[in-house]
């Protein structure tokens, strides 16, 4: 079989595309590269999810945080706790047993226990909580100065909050809220490795690499392909936030202009 054809059968495998039955036996570079490539559309999608919507719900438990409002702040402070404070892993397997037992409640909660939405989801709180605390801290650090313009200049409440201290928040916040959302990404890979299941073998790019290091006993070139894939898709995101970067900081001058450096996380 040619790798065109391979391409053609497994490309969009993972998403129900194509040919249902796995490889068995000669397995070669290409169907390597080609169904780890088709399981990495899982994170992709996990982890644009995750991000966008986790993106919105943190800048309102940030807000929340800030607020002089007592059942407001301790809400916020303990969704921040728990989800910081416990390993992303755990929240899979819990999330999941949660949901079987909606399941068995009514039938409207079917979908919950399905990977596509049940596993999304834990990702948006997940990263709503790490990403809220790394807001909160920038909006603790905006100069005084700015917000004492701003009552000069006349504005208030909502109008303030808008123009001035949420872009200044945005620009204290970013370059580690990029590296937040690249730890996101590759957090997707414990997805089908929690509680959630992959229906019909329908994975993401580690549940292939785990195959074929199953079948082959050589972990040596499965791994190697999903940290090349994983590696591309992180410059993906590095372009993409660094861009935004060079938006949120184009008033300034170059030699103030905080940078993205990438910090992974040895531990979360």
């Amino acid at each position: 079989m040619s790798c065109f054809q391979t391409l053609q059968d497994y490309g969009l495998r993972a998403l129900g595309i194509g040919e249902r039955m796995l490889p068995r036996s000669d397995f070669t570079l290409c169907d390597q590269f080609v169904l780890i490539g088709s399981g990495m559309l899982w994170n992709i999608y996990f982890g644009a999810i995750a991000v966008v919507i986790g993106f919105v719900i943190a800048n309102g438990v940030a807000l929340a945080k800030n607020s002089t409002s007592t059942p407001l702040r301790k809400t916020a402070e303990w969704f921040i706790f728990i989800f910081r404070g416990s390993p992303l892993f755990i929240q899979f397997f819990f999330a999941y047993f949660l949901f079987l037992q909606l399941k068995s409640v009514s039938p409207i909660f079917n979908p919950l226990s399905a990977a596509w939405l049940g596993a999304l989801i834990v990702l948006i709180l997940n990263t709503a909580a790490y990403s809220a605390e790394i807001f909160y801290g920038a909006l603790r650090s905006i100069p005084k100065g700015d917000i004492e313009a701003a009552d000069a200049y006349g504005l208030s409440g909502w109008t303030r909050f808008r123009r001035i201290m949420w872009p200044t928040m945005m620009r204290l916040a970013w370059p580690s809220y990029t590296n937040e959302a690249i730890f996101l990404f590759h957090a997707t890979t414990l997805v089908f490795f929690s509680g959630f299941p992959a229906w019909q073998q329908r994975g993401d790019a580690l549940y292939y690499a785990s195959y074929f290091a199953d079948k082959t006993f050589n972990p040596f070139v499965p791994y190697p392909i999903l940290a090349f894939y994983f590696i591309l898709l992180t410059l993906v995101v590095i372009g993409i936030f660094g861009v935004i970067n060079t938006r949120l900081n184009a008033h300034l001058p170059q030699e103030k202009r905080r940078k993205i450096r990438y910090r992974p996380n040895l531990i979360r």
